[in-house]
């Protein structure tokens, strides 16, 4: 298997230099970034497989970064490393993009097993992906195609990340009567840990946004269950 390239943003210079170490050491190949605004630039320069991003960074923090790359990449896994585990700030980061968050203090090897378990997922992500052909489907008064990951209402286009797209059509499935949270998270996540169960939650508020322009879809929680999209 070739290196995992990992992109490591960290301001901490001890920590990032020991941290960077023991990856190599595992043959990984790093790319050490000491801000946001440098880790950015890297990102983009050398498209890593992972990004490992501190929250509290100068020129730009690890949420700022997270926010930018998913506005073009919404398959690298992204962690947060971090000081700061209070409730509000774990729903920021699952918000703007993040696939787990990792607290200070942290083993090596706990991160590398984080690492590669989100590539594992990625690859089961991306082999559930819909393929070239799927027609577009008509939600009520809403047109979704998961090829082009789009919904569009009226003159009205919204475009979906690539994740979205996969829920939502995990959701579309002709005779589901509902959809279990287990097989959404499998199917798209790869996982149905607690990490992956509270990304899914904020994904499912982004579609029901998405969704409002047509007041009669309603994306209905069945407790104990999973969810059911009826129109």
């Amino acid at each position: 298997m070739d290196s995992i390239k990992v992109l490591l943003a960290e301001d901490e210079t001890a920590l990032a230099h020991i941290v960077r170490e023991s990856l190599e050491e595992r043959n990984f190949k790093v790319i050490l970034c000491a801000n946001g605004e440098q880790a950015l630039e890297m990102y983009a320069k050398h498209k890593p497989d992972a990004v490992a991003l501190d929250v509290m960074m100068p020129n730009m923090d690890g949420f700022e970064v997270a926010r930018r790359i998913r506005e073009k990449d919404a398959e690298t896994p992204i962690i947060f490393i971090t000081a700061r585990s209070q409730v509000k700030d774990v729903v920021t980061g699952f918000e703007l993009g993040a696939n787990d968050y990792l607290k200070k203090p942290f083993s090596v090897e706990e991160l590398i097993v984080r690492i590669k378990a989100l590539l594992r997922n990625k690859m089961l992500y991306q082999n559930t992906k819909p393929k070239p052909g799927n027609e577009p489907m008509q939600i009520g008064n809403i047109l979704f195609d998961p090829v082009k990951n789009t919904i569009r209402h009226n003159d009205n286009l919204v475009n979906l990340t690539s994740r979205e797209s996969a829920v939502l059509n995990q959701l579309c499935q002709p005779g589901m009567e509902s959809v279990p949270r287990k097989i959404l998270l499998e199917k798209v996540w790869g996982s149905d840990n607690i990490f992956n169960a509270r990304s899914l939650d904020v994904f499912i508020t982004k579609l029901r946004r998405h969704l409002e322009a047509d007041p009669n879809i309603q994306l209905i929680n069945i407790r104990g269950i999973g969810y059911k999209l009826v129109w």
